[in-house]
């Protein structure tokens, strides 16, 4: 009888890759908007999320308080991935109203149409808010632009974008069954589309963790790290991972990173525990044998070495 041999299944070594998917993205509302000229509404600030405008007819002016302003036209996606207060209106210097003063139909718990206007020229927009919920988005988000504009002219990305773009449009007008579901899942697959975009094509994302990200030594390091944080890694055995020598891939490290192995992951195990222990699902000692230290004491002090505070403080179990 041959016994057919079980075929080990690798590890991802797409250590960016992992990162985007580990935005893990959760949609909180979305808007479809028709606007009428003259129009404009003050968008307030949303800490911890991301916002995202699509326009698929007529043209917007994103405007801010700090950077320059930004036109939309049709086809157009706009991505604040930090979600900063701003403007959006039919003229650059249109007087705004405050969103939550303009009444809007709700279509549903996620859902809202949003129908406001001087009669003039009509734009269409798609708005939508979305959380995340891993370090690693957090570390991604941070590296960020505060704005991500991605044109309806700029080549293969649009080419991919605009089918997707243009089902979410018709999904947010119909609202058939499964309406909701599906305009959820089609802007997780833009706004990773989108921030794909910026990475591969901003000088900027050849810098710091995202250049660290794609390299193909200090990659291997990194995905060690976020995958196995709980392991007992060591520069030694971190430079194996990478394939280099423990001098080479300690100066590589902290020249792509900006600080060095031992100081990296402890950071990260810190930012996972504070991740985890704003959810109040797990104790002390649970998280502290979950990031590989020996004794509760051992991880607080940590803790309060690398966040300033003590743990118990973000505990909601004791």
């Amino acid at each position: 009888m041959v016994v057919a041999k079980q075929r080990d299944i690798p590890e991802i070594s797409d250590t960016l890759g992992e990162t985007l998917c580990a935005l893990r993205l959760n949609g909180l509302i979305y808007a479809s908007s028709e606007l009428t000229a003259p129009w404009g509404i003050d968008m307030p600030a949303m800490k911890d999320k991301m916002m995202f405008h699509i326009v698929t007819q007529g043209s917007v002016w994103l405007r801010f308080p700090n950077h320059a302003n930004v036109l939309l036209q049709p086809g157009d996606l706009a991505l604040l991935p930090r979600g900063e207060g701003h403007l959006i209106s039919s003229a650059e210097t249109q007087p705004c109203e405050p969103f939550f003063d303009i009444p809007v139909v709700k279509l549903s718990e996620r859902f809202e149409l949003l129908r406001y206007g001087g009669g003039g020229d009509r734009t269409n927009i798609t708005c939508g808010v979305l959380s995340f919920d891993h370090v690693a988005g957090e570390k991604l988000i941070s590296q960020l632009p505060p704005v991500i504009h991605i044109k309806s002219r700029d080549g293969q990305c649009v080419q991919q974008l605009g089918p997707l773009i243009q089902l979410m449009a018709d999904e947010a007008t119909a609202m058939a069954a499964g309406g909701e579901t599906v305009v959820a899942h089609l802007a997780d697959i833009i706004v990773i589309r989108a921030i794909r975009h910026w990475i591969a094509t901003a000088p900027e994302a050849a810098q710091g963790w995202l250049a660290a990200l794609k390299d193909p030594k200090i990659g291997k390091a990194l995905a060690a790290i976020h995958n196995h944080p709980e392991s007992d890694w060591t520069v030694e055995r971190l430079a194996q991972q990478a394939g280099m020598s423990r001098s080479g891939f300690s100066a590589r490290f902290s020249e792509i990173i900006g600080s060095s192995v031992k100081q990296y992951l402890t950071e990260w195990r810190m930012s996972l525990a504070r991740s985890r222990l704003k959810t109040g699902s797990i104790t002390l000692g649970q998280l502290a044998e979950e990031l590989g230290y020996q004794s509760e004491a051992a991880f607080s002090r940590a803790y309060k070495r690398v966040m300033g505070e003590s743990p118990v403080r973000h505990s909601q179990c004791s």
